[in-house]
């Protein structure tokens, strides 16, 4: 743990009555949506700690869009951690599990120690100590069952949809029989073996939490918030849903230099385009880069298209000689779509791309936060889903919702989707008639997103009854 940071440092916290120590997995889905919950509990007067590898932590502040974690009086400690494996990711890969970042999952078995010795270290300059860790970081709930006056609560970074059909399923249940409108949905090749042991070694340590947590509200997932809620694994533990955990529409508008995609934005019509990411988990094939390219050409639609490689566990690791950078088929493409088209890489601020007035549709992996900060924003999707709890959230998207529309069936997921899939979606969610349904839909939910984490709204209040429930006997 660096001198800034160390267990020893504490004096700021002397006389803190509840100290809040956040543990991410780290993953850049991860570590944002527990950064912001760190934000929001600041903003509400609790202490908050930020707990990871230097690098992660890094990653964390980097990334922060719109506002800065250090003036927010979060304090980053980085925990010492062993060198890990940081290989490039393999965009030829049928199965887009990112099998890359699976080093960087199991070395964050090293924090475990130093973790402790933190939780111990703010133990005795606070009268409560209070652990929120995500769901895969679980030690830290055996851990703060150790401390007198600590306790843990788990964060379920994934829908309440996925978190119940993953619980639900895992027992033996049919969930068919509960839910017979819904198509039926294989779980095969959503994780590798590998990453199928890691969740049950540390789901296995759940039992020390006090309660859980999940990034999501009740205007779209209420049915299954109960749901999960009666799971007999969570069933006399406390729950709160507090999301969306991203920025909402007041605070796109921050005074940061405006960045260039939305500069391009301000100069296009309203709902005219297409927004086109896939994450930062999963790399595309150059076959699959060139259909995507001839499609979105072939639409006729305005769009952005953020083509990037997936990142690697540790993101400032120095890039290898020849490593691969995603580009367009050919070195033309950019100039030929120029007239309705923007192609970048590097990072992009998608909350602010997404409430950008002249944004009318997302095509996207569906990862939880990008489907959060979808709804946040009211924009219909084109879902295409890679891995994990991805073909779940576009489920949700899709045919519970009826916000968005598929690109292609999860059971055909290892073969490359042609131009052809990728310009009729486009079209269906930009479109007139179609489009224009899903866009009315996809703005009524986002008004009620946006209205449950404002003021008086229902995630709000949970969050303020979360801190209120850790404040009780501080």
């Amino acid at each position: 743990m660096n001198e800034e940071t160390s267990p020893k440092d504490t004096t700021a916290a002397a006389t803190d009555a509840v100290a809040v120590v956040v543990l991410p997995l780290p993953a850049q889905g991860h570590l944002n949506q527990l950064l912001h919950l760190s934000r929001l509990l600041s903003l509400r007067g609790l202490a908050v700690h930020f707990a990871g590898s230097a690098a992660h932590n890094r990653q964390a502040r980097l990334r922060a869009h719109g506002w800065d974690p250090v003036r927010q009086a979060i304090r980053f400690h980085d925990l010492p951690t062993p060198p890990f494996a940081s290989p490039p990711p393999d965009p030829t890969n049928h199965n887009k599990f990112p099998v890359h970042l699976q080093p960087t999952f199991e070395a964050s078995d090293a924090l475990r120690a130093p973790f402790a010795d933190l939780l111990r270290a703010l133990a005795l300059t606070s009268r409560r100590v209070v652990v929120v860790h995500d769901s895969l970081m679980s030690f830290a709930a055996r851990e703060a069952s150790l401390v007198p006056n600590a306790e843990a609560y788990a964060f379920h970074p994934v829908s309440a949809f996925a978190c119940f059909f993953f619980q639900y399923e895992s027992r033996g249940a049919d969930a068919s029989a509960l839910f017979p409108e819904l198509p039926t949905l294989s779980t095969d090749g959503c994780f590798t073996d590998r990453f199928k042991d890691f969740i049950r070694n540390r789901h296995g340590l759940t039992a020390s939490d006090a309660g859980r947590l999940l990034n999501t509200c009740r205007p779209i997932e209420g049915r299954f918030i109960d749901l999960f809620a009666r799971e007999p694994f969570a069933r006399d533990k406390k729950l709160w849903a507090v999301g969306p955990l991203n920025q909402i529409e007041a605070d796109v508008k921050g005074g940061h230099a405006r960045h260039e995609i939305l500069k391009w934005l301000d100069n296009q019509p309203p709902d005219s385009v297409m927004y086109v990411s896939f994450g930062t988990t999963s790399s595309l094939s150059d076959e699959q880069i060139s259909e995507i390219a001839v499609g979105l050409e072939r639409s006729e639609q305005r769009f952005v298209w953020v083509l990037r490689e997936a990142d690697r566990g540790d993101i400032f690791a120095e890039r290898e000689d020849g490593s691969r950078r995603a580009r367009p088929p050919d070195e033309d493409y950019k100039r030929r779509v120029r007239a309705r088209g923007l192609v970048m890489d590097g990072w992009a601020p998608q909350v602010e791309i997404l409430g950008h007035g002249s944004t009318g549709g997302f095509m996207s992996h569906c990862g939880w936060n990008s489907c959060m900060e979808s709804l946040s924003m009211g924009v219909p999707m084109a879902a295409w889903p890679m891995h994990s709890d991805q073909p779940r959230n576009a489920m949700l998207v899709t045919e519970v919702l009826g916000v968005g529309v598929g690109v292609r069936e999860w059971g055909r997921r290892e073969e490359v989707v042609g131009a052809e899939a990728v310009e009729e979606a486009v079209r269906r969610v930009m479109g007139e008639e179609e489009g224009r349904g899903m866009r009315r839909r996809a703005e009524e939910i986002g008004v009620m997103v946006r209205g449950a984490a404002s003021e008086g709204g229902c995630a709000n209040a949970e969050l303020d009854s979360f801190v209120a429930h850790i404040s009780r006997w501080a």
